[in-house]
Protein backbone atom coordinates (compact mmCIF):
# COMPACT_ATOMS: atom_id res chain seq x y z
CA UNK A 1 0.00 0.00 0.00
CA UNK A 2 1.06 3.79 -0.82
CA UNK A 3 1.00 6.21 1.95
CA UNK A 4 1.20 9.41 2.28
CA UNK A 5 1.92 11.14 5.64
CA UNK A 6 1.25 15.14 6.45
CA UNK A 7 2.48 16.72 9.03
CA UNK A 8 3.53 19.88 9.99
CA UNK A 9 7.04 19.50 11.60
CA UNK A 10 9.43 17.22 9.79
CA UNK A 11 11.74 17.52 12.79
CA UNK A 12 11.18 16.20 16.41
CA UNK A 13 9.85 18.74 18.83
CA UNK A 14 7.59 16.52 21.11
CA UNK A 15 5.42 13.85 21.57
CA UNK A 16 3.70 14.72 18.34
CA UNK A 17 6.30 14.07 16.21
CA UNK A 18 7.85 11.12 17.72
CA UNK A 19 3.72 9.68 16.75
CA UNK A 20 4.36 10.93 13.28
CA UNK A 21 7.66 9.23 12.33
CA UNK A 22 7.26 6.05 14.37
CA UNK A 23 4.18 5.50 12.43
CA UNK A 24 6.09 5.71 9.50
CA UNK A 25 8.89 3.54 10.57
CA UNK A 26 6.19 1.29 11.32
CA UNK A 27 4.33 1.11 7.95
CA UNK A 28 7.51 1.00 6.35
CA UNK A 29 8.82 -1.77 8.92
CA UNK A 30 5.58 -3.79 7.42
CA UNK A 31 6.47 -3.13 3.67
CA UNK A 32 3.99 -0.01 2.62
CA UNK A 33 5.82 2.57 0.16
CA UNK A 34 5.60 5.77 2.41
CA UNK A 35 5.74 9.27 1.09
CA UNK A 36 5.69 12.60 3.07
CA UNK A 37 4.76 16.24 2.93
CA UNK A 38 5.68 18.99 5.27
CA UNK A 39 7.23 22.49 5.89
CA UNK A 40 10.62 23.17 5.28
CA UNK A 41 13.52 24.24 7.94
CA UNK A 42 16.93 24.00 8.50
CA UNK A 43 16.56 21.44 11.11
CA UNK A 44 14.35 19.11 9.18
CA UNK A 45 15.10 15.24 8.87
CA UNK A 46 16.54 14.52 5.01
CA UNK A 47 13.58 13.17 2.81
CA UNK A 48 13.84 12.63 -1.38
CA UNK A 49 10.41 14.43 -0.69
CA UNK A 50 11.14 17.64 0.83
CA UNK A 51 11.39 19.23 -2.98
CA UNK A 52 7.68 19.17 -2.32
CA UNK A 53 7.89 20.82 1.11
CA UNK A 54 6.44 24.05 1.77
CA UNK A 55 7.39 27.33 3.84
CA UNK A 56 5.21 27.42 7.13
CA UNK A 57 3.69 31.32 7.06
CA UNK A 58 5.87 33.92 9.47
CA UNK A 59 3.16 35.71 11.18
CA UNK A 60 6.03 36.87 13.79
CA UNK A 61 8.14 38.88 12.01
CA UNK A 62 8.61 40.88 8.65
CA UNK A 63 6.94 43.94 7.65
CA UNK A 64 3.09 45.00 7.47
CA UNK A 65 2.43 43.33 3.87
CA UNK A 66 3.96 40.51 5.13
CA UNK A 67 2.56 39.79 7.94
CA UNK A 68 -0.59 40.08 5.85
CA UNK A 69 0.03 37.91 3.42
CA UNK A 70 0.71 35.18 6.13
CA UNK A 71 -2.67 36.24 8.01
CA UNK A 72 -4.53 35.11 4.46
CA UNK A 73 -2.20 31.91 4.33
CA UNK A 74 -3.32 30.04 7.64
CA UNK A 75 -6.96 29.31 6.86
CA UNK A 76 -6.14 28.47 3.82
CA UNK A 77 -3.10 28.28 2.23
CA UNK A 78 -3.25 27.92 -1.55
CA UNK A 79 0.63 27.05 -2.24
CA UNK A 80 0.67 23.93 -0.06
CA UNK A 81 -2.17 22.74 -1.99
CA UNK A 82 -0.66 23.62 -5.32
CA UNK A 83 2.99 21.42 -4.08
CA UNK A 84 0.64 18.72 -2.64
CA UNK A 85 -1.38 17.94 -5.69
CA UNK A 86 2.00 17.53 -7.42
CA UNK A 87 3.12 15.27 -4.38
CA UNK A 88 -0.26 13.69 -4.70
CA UNK A 89 -0.04 13.04 -8.73
CA UNK A 90 3.66 12.00 -8.61
CA UNK A 91 3.14 9.45 -5.75
CA UNK A 92 -0.52 8.12 -6.55
CA UNK A 93 -1.06 7.22 -2.90
CA UNK A 94 -3.83 4.37 -2.12
CA UNK A 95 -4.25 6.46 1.38
CA UNK A 96 -3.31 9.86 2.94
CA UNK A 97 -3.06 9.97 7.04
CA UNK A 98 -2.89 13.59 7.94
CA UNK A 99 -1.59 15.20 11.31
CA UNK A 100 -1.00 18.58 12.50
CA UNK A 101 -1.64 20.66 9.24
CA UNK A 102 -3.70 24.13 11.02
CA UNK A 103 -1.61 27.44 11.42
CA UNK A 104 1.31 25.81 9.04
CA UNK A 105 -0.07 23.65 6.16
CA UNK A 106 -3.62 24.03 6.63
CA UNK A 107 -7.03 21.93 5.70
CA UNK A 108 -6.71 23.14 2.05
CA UNK A 109 -4.62 19.82 1.15
CA UNK A 110 -7.85 17.94 2.08
CA UNK A 111 -9.39 19.42 -0.68
CA UNK A 112 -7.11 17.72 -3.62
CA UNK A 113 -7.31 14.28 -1.07
CA UNK A 114 -11.53 14.85 -2.14
CA UNK A 115 -10.81 15.65 -5.75
CA UNK A 116 -8.94 12.87 -6.40
CA UNK A 117 -11.11 10.42 -3.96
CA UNK A 118 -7.89 9.33 -1.71
CA UNK A 119 -8.96 7.79 1.53
CA UNK A 120 -8.22 10.02 3.97
CA UNK A 121 -7.87 9.54 7.78
CA UNK A 122 -6.46 12.17 10.36
CA UNK A 123 -5.20 11.99 14.04
CA UNK A 124 -6.44 14.45 16.23
CA UNK A 125 -3.61 14.89 19.14
CA UNK A 126 -5.12 18.04 20.54
CA UNK A 127 -8.63 20.45 20.21
CA UNK A 128 -7.58 22.61 17.08
CA UNK A 129 -10.45 21.07 15.05
CA UNK A 130 -12.98 22.57 17.77
CA UNK A 131 -10.97 24.94 19.15
CA UNK A 132 -9.03 27.99 17.88
CA UNK A 133 -6.27 28.05 20.16
CA UNK A 134 -6.04 23.71 20.27
CA UNK A 135 -6.51 23.61 23.93
CA UNK A 136 -9.99 24.49 25.49
CA UNK A 137 -8.12 26.27 28.22
CA UNK A 138 -6.73 29.83 28.82
CA UNK A 139 -5.36 32.19 31.19
CA UNK A 140 -5.24 28.99 33.88
CA UNK A 141 -9.33 27.83 32.92
CA UNK A 142 -10.73 25.52 30.99
CA UNK A 143 -13.13 27.27 28.46
CA UNK A 144 -15.64 26.00 25.99
CA UNK A 145 -16.96 29.69 24.76
CA UNK A 146 -16.18 29.25 21.19
CA UNK A 147 -18.79 26.20 20.86
CA UNK A 148 -21.65 26.51 18.60
CA UNK A 149 -18.95 28.59 15.83
CA UNK A 150 -18.63 31.32 18.84
CA UNK A 151 -14.84 32.06 17.77
CA UNK A 152 -15.09 35.42 18.59
CA UNK A 153 -14.72 34.74 22.25
CA UNK A 154 -11.26 33.62 21.29
CA UNK A 155 -10.36 37.86 20.82
CA UNK A 156 -12.79 38.38 23.67
CA UNK A 157 -10.65 36.74 26.15
CA UNK A 158 -7.37 36.73 23.97
CA UNK A 159 -6.53 33.29 24.19
CA UNK A 160 -3.89 32.54 21.85
CA UNK A 161 -0.83 33.72 23.29
CA UNK A 162 -2.59 36.57 25.39
CA UNK A 163 -2.31 38.46 22.07
CA UNK A 164 -5.17 40.42 20.11
CA UNK A 165 -3.52 39.59 16.62
CA UNK A 166 -2.54 35.73 17.26
CA UNK A 167 -6.08 35.47 18.76
CA UNK A 168 -7.75 37.33 15.34
CA UNK A 169 -5.57 35.16 13.33
CA UNK A 170 -7.24 31.80 15.44
CA UNK A 171 -10.47 33.20 15.29
CA UNK A 172 -10.44 34.01 11.72
CA UNK A 173 -8.66 30.84 10.76
CA UNK A 174 -11.67 28.99 12.52
CA UNK A 175 -14.59 30.86 10.87
CA UNK A 176 -12.85 30.00 7.52
CA UNK A 177 -12.49 26.67 8.59
CA UNK A 178 -16.44 26.45 10.41
CA UNK A 179 -17.59 27.82 6.72
CA UNK A 180 -16.22 25.74 4.60
CA UNK A 181 -16.74 22.78 7.04
CA UNK A 182 -13.39 21.16 5.42
CA UNK A 183 -12.59 18.50 7.95
CA UNK A 184 -15.76 16.84 8.06
CA UNK A 185 -16.21 17.26 4.26
CA UNK A 186 -13.12 15.74 3.30
CA UNK A 187 -12.33 13.44 6.17
CA UNK A 188 -13.54 9.70 5.72
CA UNK A 189 -12.12 9.04 9.24
CA UNK A 190 -10.75 10.72 12.47
CA UNK A 191 -8.65 8.85 15.14
CA UNK A 192 -8.41 9.67 18.39
CA UNK A 193 -6.30 8.02 21.16
CA UNK A 194 -8.63 8.77 24.04
CA UNK A 195 -12.51 8.47 24.49
CA UNK A 196 -12.83 12.07 26.62
CA UNK A 197 -11.49 14.04 23.12
CA UNK A 198 -13.74 11.56 20.36
CA UNK A 199 -16.56 12.36 22.87
CA UNK A 200 -15.82 16.16 23.61
CA UNK A 201 -15.77 16.99 19.73
CA UNK A 202 -19.46 15.10 19.56
CA UNK A 203 -20.48 18.05 22.11
CA UNK A 204 -19.18 20.14 19.48
CA UNK A 205 -19.99 18.94 16.31
CA UNK A 206 -23.13 16.84 16.96
CA UNK A 207 -23.18 13.03 17.67
CA UNK A 208 -23.16 10.77 14.57
CA UNK A 209 -21.90 13.95 12.51
CA UNK A 210 -18.72 12.63 11.83
CA UNK A 211 -17.00 9.07 11.85
CA UNK A 212 -14.04 8.50 14.79
CA UNK A 213 -11.67 5.34 15.41
CA UNK A 214 -9.56 4.82 18.21
CA UNK A 215 -5.92 4.83 17.60
CA UNK A 216 -3.56 4.63 20.84
CA UNK A 217 0.22 6.24 19.92
CA UNK A 218 2.87 4.12 19.63
CA UNK A 219 5.32 3.66 22.38
CA UNK A 220 8.50 2.09 22.40
CA UNK A 221 8.61 0.41 25.69
CA UNK A 222 12.56 0.04 27.40
CA UNK A 223 14.26 -3.35 27.06
CA UNK A 224 15.67 -2.91 30.43
CA UNK A 225 13.51 -4.02 33.27
CA UNK A 226 14.06 -1.91 36.09
CA UNK A 227 14.66 -3.06 39.81
CA UNK A 228 11.79 -3.85 41.60
CA UNK A 229 11.64 -1.08 44.47
CA UNK A 230 9.36 1.41 45.70
CA UNK A 231 12.03 4.38 45.21
CA UNK A 232 12.42 7.38 47.74
CA UNK A 233 10.67 10.66 46.80
CA UNK A 234 7.71 11.46 44.07
CA UNK A 235 8.32 13.17 41.19
CA UNK A 236 6.87 15.71 38.08
CA UNK A 237 8.42 15.92 34.96
CA UNK A 238 7.41 17.96 32.11
CA UNK A 239 6.78 21.51 31.18
CA UNK A 240 6.24 24.55 33.42
CA UNK A 241 3.66 26.46 32.36
CA UNK A 242 0.40 27.07 33.22
CA UNK A 243 -2.08 24.48 31.98
CA UNK A 244 0.36 21.79 33.43
CA UNK A 245 -0.72 22.71 37.32
CA UNK A 246 2.28 22.59 38.67
CA UNK A 247 0.74 25.12 41.01
CA UNK A 248 -1.50 22.80 42.30
CA UNK A 249 1.23 20.30 43.00
CA UNK A 250 3.26 22.83 45.18
CA UNK A 251 0.57 24.03 47.21
CA UNK A 252 -0.41 20.56 48.12
CA UNK A 253 3.64 19.71 48.66
CA UNK A 254 2.80 22.70 51.55
CA UNK A 255 1.12 20.04 53.33
CA UNK A 256 3.54 17.22 52.44
CA UNK A 257 6.72 18.76 53.98
CA UNK A 258 8.39 15.44 55.03
CA UNK A 259 8.44 13.98 51.56
CA UNK A 260 11.32 14.71 49.32
CA UNK A 261 9.83 15.70 46.02
CA UNK A 262 11.42 16.28 42.96
CA UNK A 263 10.46 18.72 39.68
CA UNK A 264 11.76 18.16 36.01
CA UNK A 265 11.35 20.60 33.48
CA UNK A 266 11.55 23.84 32.48
CA UNK A 267 9.24 26.46 30.98
CA UNK A 268 7.96 30.49 31.16
CA UNK A 269 6.45 29.42 35.19
CA UNK A 270 10.06 27.90 36.42
CA UNK A 271 11.36 31.08 38.53
CA UNK A 272 7.58 31.79 39.86
CA UNK A 273 7.30 28.23 41.06
CA UNK A 274 10.81 28.46 42.30
CA UNK A 275 10.12 31.39 44.45
CA UNK A 276 6.72 30.30 45.25
CA UNK A 277 8.94 27.35 47.02
CA UNK A 278 11.27 28.87 48.94
CA UNK A 279 9.21 32.02 49.99
CA UNK A 280 6.90 28.64 51.67
CA UNK A 281 10.09 26.89 53.07
CA UNK A 282 9.50 23.68 51.10
CA UNK A 283 12.88 22.38 51.67
CA UNK A 284 11.97 18.65 50.48
CA UNK A 285 11.35 20.50 47.18
CA UNK A 286 14.15 20.42 44.60
CA UNK A 287 13.87 21.76 40.88
CA UNK A 288 16.06 20.10 39.72
CA UNK A 289 15.50 21.84 35.62
CA UNK A 290 15.62 19.85 32.31
CA UNK A 291 16.80 16.10 32.00
CA UNK A 292 16.87 14.35 29.26
CA UNK A 293 17.49 10.96 28.00
CA UNK A 294 19.23 8.28 30.11
CA UNK A 295 19.69 10.97 33.04
CA UNK A 296 15.72 11.28 33.11
CA UNK A 297 15.00 7.74 33.06
CA UNK A 298 17.01 6.97 35.89
CA UNK A 299 15.67 9.54 37.63
CA UNK A 300 12.53 8.13 37.12
CA UNK A 301 13.46 4.51 37.78
CA UNK A 302 14.55 6.01 41.50
CA UNK A 303 11.05 7.76 42.11
CA UNK A 304 8.47 6.21 44.09
CA UNK A 305 5.51 7.62 42.01
CA UNK A 306 5.04 10.53 39.57
CA UNK A 307 2.76 13.18 39.65
CA UNK A 308 0.77 14.24 36.40
CA UNK A 309 -1.43 17.01 38.04
CA UNK A 310 -2.31 18.92 34.82
CA UNK A 311 -5.51 21.15 34.73
CA UNK A 312 -6.00 21.42 31.13
CA UNK A 313 -7.96 18.30 29.51
CA UNK A 314 -5.11 16.24 28.67
CA UNK A 315 -5.55 13.51 25.81
CA UNK A 316 -2.90 11.01 25.35
CA UNK A 317 0.27 11.94 28.05
CA UNK A 318 3.65 10.01 27.05
CA UNK A 319 4.50 10.89 30.64
CA UNK A 320 2.38 8.29 32.46
CA UNK A 321 3.41 5.81 29.54
CA UNK A 322 7.24 6.32 30.41
CA UNK A 323 6.20 6.52 34.23
CA UNK A 324 4.73 3.06 33.87
CA UNK A 325 7.38 1.64 32.13
CA UNK A 326 9.65 2.03 34.57
CA UNK A 327 7.02 0.25 37.06
CA UNK A 328 5.75 3.52 38.90
CA UNK A 329 2.24 4.46 39.65
CA UNK A 330 0.67 7.58 38.53
CA UNK A 331 -0.88 10.29 40.75
CA UNK A 332 -3.16 11.99 38.01
CA UNK A 333 -6.30 14.50 37.90
CA UNK A 334 -9.19 14.04 36.53
CA UNK A 335 -8.73 15.48 33.33
CA UNK A 336 -9.22 14.61 29.91
CA UNK A 337 -7.83 11.37 29.14
CA UNK A 338 -5.64 10.76 32.31
CA UNK A 339 -8.76 8.65 33.82
CA UNK A 340 -8.09 6.33 30.83
CA UNK A 341 -4.60 5.68 31.55
CA UNK A 342 -4.62 5.70 35.11
CA UNK A 343 -7.93 4.09 36.47
CA UNK A 344 -7.97 4.53 40.61
CA UNK A 345 -6.22 2.22 42.60
CA UNK A 346 -4.85 -0.03 40.09
CA UNK A 347 -2.22 2.16 38.31
CA UNK A 348 -2.70 4.80 40.38
CA UNK A 349 -4.44 7.60 42.13
CA UNK A 350 -6.70 10.05 40.70
CA UNK A 351 -7.81 13.22 42.55
CA UNK A 352 -9.93 16.43 41.96
CA UNK A 353 -8.30 18.77 39.09
CA UNK A 354 -7.50 22.07 41.11
CA UNK A 355 -8.12 20.28 44.73
CA UNK A 356 -4.24 20.62 46.45
CA UNK A 357 -5.64 19.55 49.64
CA UNK A 358 -7.25 16.14 47.98
CA UNK A 359 -3.42 16.24 46.19
CA UNK A 360 -1.66 16.03 48.99
CA UNK A 361 -3.73 13.33 50.75
CA UNK A 362 -3.35 11.46 47.74
CA UNK A 363 0.57 11.56 47.71
CA UNK A 364 0.87 10.83 51.76
CA UNK A 365 -1.44 7.64 51.27
CA UNK A 366 0.96 6.56 48.36
CA UNK A 367 4.66 7.36 49.96
CA UNK A 368 3.45 6.01 53.01
CA UNK A 369 2.73 2.17 51.43
CA UNK A 370 5.46 1.10 50.02
CA UNK A 371 3.07 -2.29 49.06
CA UNK A 372 0.38 -0.19 47.30
CA UNK A 373 3.61 1.17 45.47
CA UNK A 374 4.80 -2.09 44.66
CA UNK A 375 1.68 -3.95 43.40
CA UNK A 376 0.34 -0.36 41.25
CA UNK A 377 3.53 -0.49 39.62
CA UNK A 378 3.69 -3.63 38.56
CA UNK A 379 0.07 -3.17 37.44
CA UNK A 380 1.24 -0.13 35.63
CA UNK A 381 4.40 -2.29 33.88
CA UNK A 382 2.06 -5.17 32.88
CA UNK A 383 -0.54 -2.62 30.92
CA UNK A 384 2.25 -1.10 29.19
CA UNK A 385 3.67 -4.45 27.96
CA UNK A 386 0.04 -5.72 27.11
CA UNK A 387 -0.95 -2.61 25.31
CA UNK A 388 2.20 -1.50 23.23
CA UNK A 389 3.67 -2.98 21.01
CA UNK A 390 4.78 -2.52 17.30
CA UNK A 391 2.85 -5.32 16.53
CA UNK A 392 -0.39 -4.47 18.16
CA UNK A 393 0.17 -0.63 16.89
CA UNK A 394 0.51 -1.75 13.44
CA UNK A 395 -2.70 -4.12 13.71
CA UNK A 396 -4.94 -1.14 15.08
CA UNK A 397 -3.57 1.31 12.22
CA UNK A 398 -4.48 -1.11 9.57
CA UNK A 399 -7.48 -1.97 11.01
CA UNK A 400 -8.31 1.97 10.95
CA UNK A 401 -7.45 2.40 7.17
CA UNK A 402 -8.73 -0.62 6.19
CA UNK A 403 -12.37 0.84 7.24
CA UNK A 404 -12.26 4.04 5.00
CA UNK A 405 -10.09 1.90 2.20
CA UNK A 406 -12.96 -0.85 1.77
Amino acid sequence: MRILLVHKFFRYTGGAEVFFFDTARVLKENGHQIAFFSTTDKDNIQSEYSKYFIKAPNFKSGNLFTKMLSFFKIPYNFEAKKQFRKLVLDFKPDLIHVFAIATHISPSILDVAKKYKIPTVISCNDYKHICPNYKLFHHGKLCEDCKGGKFYNCVINKCSHNSFSYSLASAFESYVHHFLDIYRKNINLFLFASDFMAHKTEEFWGKNTFRWGKLLNPFNIPDKVPEDNAGTYGLYFGRLIDEKGVNILIEALTNCRQIPFKIIGDGPDYAELKLFSEKNGLTNVEFTGPVWGDALNDMILKSKFVVVPSIWHENFPYVILQSFAAWKPVIGSIRGGIPELVIDNERGLLYNAENPLELSRKISDLFNDDDKCLRMGKNARKFIEETFSDELFYKSLMNNYNTVIK
